[in-house]
């Protein structure tokens, strides 16, 4: 009996300029895997569970919706799922692609098993806001979080295309992607779904909905939640809490996460929506959420990340602002100094309401 697939590295393959067989690979997998980095040692253990001859390994939900929780992975699907973002974003053996996200998290990982299935020349720094800040190269593909991209604005000329996913892309930061260079695309996607299963391009020629990847089909619930249907990635349809539009069973808008709609005095409100429209005219991180409420059941309240604001100017800014509903006016503002995060610095709204009962 042969190797497993995933055993298969590709010829082209390149870590940081060094090629790789599979022995040498193991052995460098166990160099960062004993490195004092926490970055290093998560990709070493990454690679070690790659490596070897069990055809699964375990994987953290981000927790940024709901309590994380650790799935099972199959190593076939993942490699599935890597052939697919080849596929759709033409990707070529020996294409530059940097690996700036923690391997703690399905994105991280899902970079390096990219790099190994298609050949790609694939780069490794350390996490930080601001990846492409000491990269003199130029870069045909890689993925961030909107921090990143927000961070990395003067520099985003030295990539080619640019997939961002972790986080809603909002309105503030997609008008400031429209003169850069870079083909910027907005991911859908989550653990169970191996990252991405469908795409929009922000920028250049942008879509105002999500296409689905090769080989993804999508339908809707009677709640009105996504389904997703990729069979080479998940041998189960995946059943989400996600708010959708369906345009056909490629095509989706996405409108919000069930879990978080707020029913404030029998008017349903959407976060996401609100968060949307808020997005034009608050430039420090934030959220909105519903907290319990004697009258109204839930009220909307807002969450900034700032050491301080002028509320009443702000209140009469959204008063102001065209679309927002009073209905979407939050009742309350809550400014904090930090945000609590998750693994994967994603905002942990429910820790940070947890913190406020």
């Amino acid at each position: 009996m042969g190797n497993p697939i995933w055993h298969n590295i590709h010829s082209d393959f390149r870590l940081n300029g060094n090629a790789f067989h599979l022995e040498g690979l193991r052995d460098f997998a166990e160099q960062l895997a004993s490195s004092s980095a926490h970055f290093e040692q998560s990709m070493g253990a990454f690679l070690k569970d790659w490596t070897s001859d069990a055809p699964t390994l375990t994987v953290q939900t981000s927790g940024s919706t709901g309590t994380p929780k650790t799935i099972l992975l199959k190593k076939e699907h993942m490699l599935h799922s890597a052939q697919a973002t080849g596929q759709y974003f033409g990707l070529l053996p020996k294409n530059s692609a940097l690996l700036c996200l923690p391997c703690t998290g399905i994105a991280g990982k899902m970079m390096l098993v990219r790099s190994l299935v298609l050949g790609l020349s694939l780069d490794y720094v350390e996490p930080s806001s601001t990846p492409l800040s000491a990269q003199k190269k130029e870069y045909d593909f890689v993925a961030m979080v909107p921090l990143q991209v927000q961070n990395s604005l003067d520099q985003l000329n030295k990539v080619k295309k640019l997939i961002i996913g972790g986080a809603a892309v909002d309105t503030s930061l997609k008008e400031k992607l429209q003169d850069i260079s870079v083909e910027a695309y907005e991911t859908y996607g989550m653990t169970e779904t191996i990252t991405h299963i469908a795409v929009k391009r922000i920028n250049g020629k942008p879509m105002d909905h999500f296409e689905t990847l090769p080989n993804v089909s999508v339908a809707q619930d009677d709640r009105g939640c996504l389904i997703v249907h990729a069979p080479s990635i998940s041998d189960e349809k995946v059943v989400t809490n996600d708010l959708v539009e369906l345009i056909s069973a490629n095509k989706f808008r996405w409108l919000g996460r069930y879990d978080s709609i707020i029913n404030s005095g029998g008017v349903k409100l959407v976060p996401e929506q609100i968060e949307e429209k808020l997005s034009s005219l608050i430039q420090s991180r934030f959220f909105v959420a519903g907290i319990p409420d004697e009258t109204l059941g839930q009220k909307l309240v807002l969450f900034l990340e700032a050491e301080s604001v002028d509320k009443d100017s702000l209140f009469h800014q959204m008063k102001q602002l065209p679309g927002l509903s009073t209905y979407e006016i939050p009742k309350r503002i809550y400014c904090l100094t930090s945000f609590a995060e998750t693994k994967t610095k994603k905002i942990d709204r429910k820790k940070i309401l947890e913190q406020l009962s």
